[in-house]
């Protein structure tokens, strides 16, 4: 479980294709205090640990994850927003995380907003009806409040500290994010299913 509030930004140092893809993520964690079989969200995926070094850990990642998100694209160099898991009684600064991707949105445009950046997106259809205006929405694991919807296409705007302390802040039009809703927007939707249906 995680909040949304990225907390480093890592870079891809090697990837390898085994019978999984392992990449190693170079990081300033203290990676003495990570456990392997620890969890990190990775531009907003949850991994596993199964490796680390002095400034770096390791994930494996299956096919169908690679199928699913935007970790496909990774390469030598690639700039990711990291976090790691909730402890019990640590402040919950954006919102409910699961590090379950559900789709991948493309971004639409980029403009400037006094000193913030706007960034309109286009969400899959099948998830559309779930992002609402004001509403929270995870993309690339960080944690951001939904400021306009027209259809399947939703604007968030970034604050500078945002743009500073996540790799949103370099989005351009075409590139592609990974994206969360709501678990509280996915479970409203499944009551409402269900009572039309009893």
């Amino acid at each position: 479980m995680f909040t949304g509030i990225v907390t480093d930004i890592g870079t891809v140092v090697a990837r390898e294709t085994r019978g999984d893809t392992h990449f190693r993520i170079r990081t300033r964690y203290e990676t003495a205090s990570i456990d392997i079989g620890a969890s990190i969200a990775c531009a907003g995926v949850c991994l596993t640990v199964v490796q680390k070094g002095a400034d770096w850990f390791a994930v494996d990642v299956s096919a169908e994850s690679l199928s699913r998100t935007t970790l496909g694209n990774w390469k030598d160099g690639s700039a990711i927003n990291l976090e790691r898991s909730l402890k019990v009684g640590d402040e919950l600064g954006g919102h409910i995380v699961s590090g379950h991707v559900d789709g991948v949105g493309e971004v639409v445009a980029t403009r400037s907003e006094g000193d913030s950046l706007r960034i309109d997106f286009r969400a899959p259809a099948s998830l559309a009806g779930f992002i609402a205006e004001k509403g929270s929405i995870t993309i690339d694991g960080a944690s951001l409040t939904v400021n306009g919807v027209d259809g399947a296409v939703f604007g968030v705007n970034l604050i500078p500290h945002t743009q500073q302390v996540t790799t949103l802040g370099k989005l351009k039009a075409g590139d592609k994010v990974n994206l969360e809703i709501d678990v509280l927007a996915r479970y409203v939707a499944r009551l409402q299913q269900w009572s039309k249906s009893s």
